[in-house]
């Protein structure tokens, strides 16, 4: 069976999208409205630097069409730790800035690590401890985002299958030193697409897209997909996912 398919991009305020993708006279106060017209997900990347008020969540959930999903990225003062599980008292602070004012809007969290970080498996176990279910009554997804070739082995899979969340599909043309691990170690795939061109007005080509479409429809046999287009040529990215959207149908 099939299940829900989001997509979406990395964000909505981005000088360079006006009058290419917003209207030239859009005011900046109803570029959330309007992307969240033309796509199913947006991935907020703002809460890696900094916290916002319970105000801020709030005002995004009602400027956003009714079935409309948030992802959020967590704050890199979670991730960028020399021991993570030690990281408590910083995930408690990004939990409880009021991301649950987005109510059934929010979707996953994404936990994105540098690089440089190496997998240490008691270490990350006692991580994955620490990141809860739910919270305010809302359950929570989680999604890892991993940068070394030391996460791409079984042990590393099974713990993310153990506590039930997804290791993120990162696709970059750019940095083909990271891993791109596609396993179905939860009852969703999340997926983000990072290699845009500027040269192609729907960021790649038709058959480029066609080929995402196959991927993404394999994935929504084995549970919910969030997909975004971040990075890459970043201007290219709402005119990619409308794309991709079409395709799905």
């Amino acid at each position: 069976m099939s299940r829900a398919i989001r997509v979406g991009v990395g964000g909505w305020t981005f000088e360079p999208w006006r009058g290419v993708f917003y209207p030239e006279k859009l005011v900046q106060k109803q570029e959330l409205a309007f992307l969240s017209a033309r796509v199913s997900s947006i991935e907020i990347n703002g809460t890696y630097y900094s916290t916002f008020k319970p105000d801020s969540w709030l005002k995004w959930h009602d400027e956003t069409p009714d079935g409309f999903v948030f992802s959020v990225k967590a704050s890199r003062y979670c991730t960028n730790r020399k021991v993570l599980s030690e990281g408590k008292e910083s995930f408690d602070r990004f939990l409880d800035q009021g991301l649950t004012r987005l109510g059934p809007k929010l979707g996953p969290i994404n936990w994105q690590f540098m690089a440089t970080k190496k997998f240490d498996p008691e270490d990350f176990e006692g991580f994955l401890k620490l990141l809860p279910q739910e919270k305010d009554g809302l359950p929570l997804r989680h999604a890892l985002e991993v940068r070394h070739g030391s996460f791409d082995v079984p042990q590393f899979y099974d713990l993310a299958a153990k506590y039930g969340m997804a290791i993120v599909y990162a696709e970059d043309d750019e940095a083909p030193e990271w891993p791109r691990i596609d396993q179905p170690t939860a009852d969703f795939t999340y997926a983000r697409l990072m290699s845009s061109r500027e040269t192609e007005p729907t960021g790649m080509t038709s058959q480029e897209l066609d080929v995402i479409a196959d991927r993404t429809r394999a994935w929504a046999r084995r549970g919910d997909v969030f997909a975004y287009f971040i990075s890459g040529a970043k201007i290219r990215n709402p005119a990619a996912a409308q794309a991709l959207i079409a395709k799905l149908g």
